[in-house]
């Protein structure tokens, strides 16, 4: 896909953080950014164009010497033939470098180039570890350091695919062996189909059921198809109705969970499945990291133009080192025993509605997501 496609949804290789479709030029550094391959082929045409004049013109020079020569012997006079000789071996000799100095820059300029396509043919063939030397002019160096962040980059998100594909199997694994092993003990006779068994076959269920969401919605954001079903919403009693449905999972790991939404906050335009599914994401996550007399706590206040809401837990905490990448896709800390998918379609879903969403974090000292809606 060119980058002049003016498609309202970039590819899938296009960096999250670059505005799409890409802005034009702003000014003479920005022409010279974006017109780095016209100049390079009109640098390279002005080259060959000078050095195929001088050859012509050393090729009628030294015709003429020749011509020359031949009616000076012939004339009576005559006339001396040593500076002759010189001035035809001079030529000569510039005719000669100046073949050489073309070919050696044909040579470096053509090398480079054979070696990325011999590269760009590995990487359609799905080795992403192609890289190529970069040297030779330098417009080609540039075009050289481009493919091989190019190639870099694809080589890092087909391992974060394969990660986040083996992660999602055993997510999916775990509930259903769970729901499976209990069935089967039913139907043996083994265990008692008694309402707290029954009950956690449902949790195990509705964690299938928030992965298979997220991975749904992944999929209409990649696509483009991701809608919103705005209507007027009163944002803190959904957020309670959220916290409603983790009070069993906070009691069972020791965790309080609670809810502070101010009273006077006002309906705001929002698609409530979509918000719902951000509050999902962000309170099972920090439940998920919060241990036994920890706490998890639900803010919402209104700021002006717009409503904050802050998800706080009091869990181990995020490395400083990862604490950036929190929100990019298919990336999760080393010790992560999620998907890693919650807080990208959480940004995705809060940067639709027209908000943004950050994150604060210390080890051992908890994590606070904050995100805000326009409230009009």
């Amino acid at each position: 896909m060119s980058i002049h496609d003016r498609s309202p949804n970039p590819p899938a290789w296009w960096p999250e953080n670059e505005p799409w479709p890409p802005r034009g030029p702003q000014g003479w550094r920005q022409w010279r950014t974006h017109n780095r391959p016209r100049r390079f082929f009109w640098r390279f045409g002005c080259g060959l164009i000078f050095f195929l004049s001088l050859i012509f013109g050393s090729c009628t020079i030294f015709t003429w010497l020749i011509i020359t020569t031949a009616n000076a012997l012939n004339s009576p006079d005559g006339i001396p033939q040593l500076p002759i000789v010189f001035m035809l071996a001079l030529l000569i000799l510039m005719s000669s470098a100046g073949v050489f100095v073309i070919g050696r820059s044909l040579h470096r300029a053509t090398q480079p180039i054979e070696e990325m396509m011999d590269a760009a043919d590995h990487v359609a063939q799905g080795d992403y570890t192609a890289r190529v030397t970069e040297h030779g002019p330098r417009d080609v160096r540039h075009l050289a350091h481009a493919f091989n962040s190019m190639s870099e980059r694809l080589q890092l998100n087909d391992e974060q695919r394969r990660r986040l594909l083996a992660d999602i199997s055993h997510e999916l694994r775990t509930p259903l062996t769970v729901l499976q092993g209990n069935l089967e003990g039913m139907l043996d006779g083994i265990y008692q189909p008694d309402a707290v068994r029954l009950e956690s076959l449902v949790e195990e269920t509705r964690v299938m059921s928030r992965l298979i969401d997220d991975l749904r919605t992944l999929a209409d954001a990649d696509s483009g198809t991701l809608k919103l079903q705005r209507e007027s919403t009163d944002l803190g009693l959904l957020i309670n109705e959220v916290i409603a449905s983790f009070r069993g999972q906070a009691q069972s790991g020791g965790v309080n969970l609670s809810v502070e939404a101010a009273s006077d906050l006002p309906l705001i335009e929002i698609d409530p499945a979509r918000i719902r599914q951000v509050l999902t994401n962000l309170i099972a996550n920090a439940l998920r990291y919060t241990t036994n007399s920890g706490a998890v706590r639900v803010g919402c206040v209104s700021k002006g133009q717009a409503i904050e809401v802050t998800v706080s837990d009091t869990g181990r905490g995020i490395a400083a080192s990862d604490l950036p990448h929190i929100f990019d896709r298919y990336t999760k800390s080393s010790d992560s025993r999620g998907s890693g998918l919650g807080l990208a379609i959480a940004k995705d879903l809060i940067e639709a509605h027209g908000g943004t969403i950050a994150a604060q974090s210390e080890l051992n000292r908890g994590t606070t997501i904050t995100f805000t809606l326009p409230a009009a």
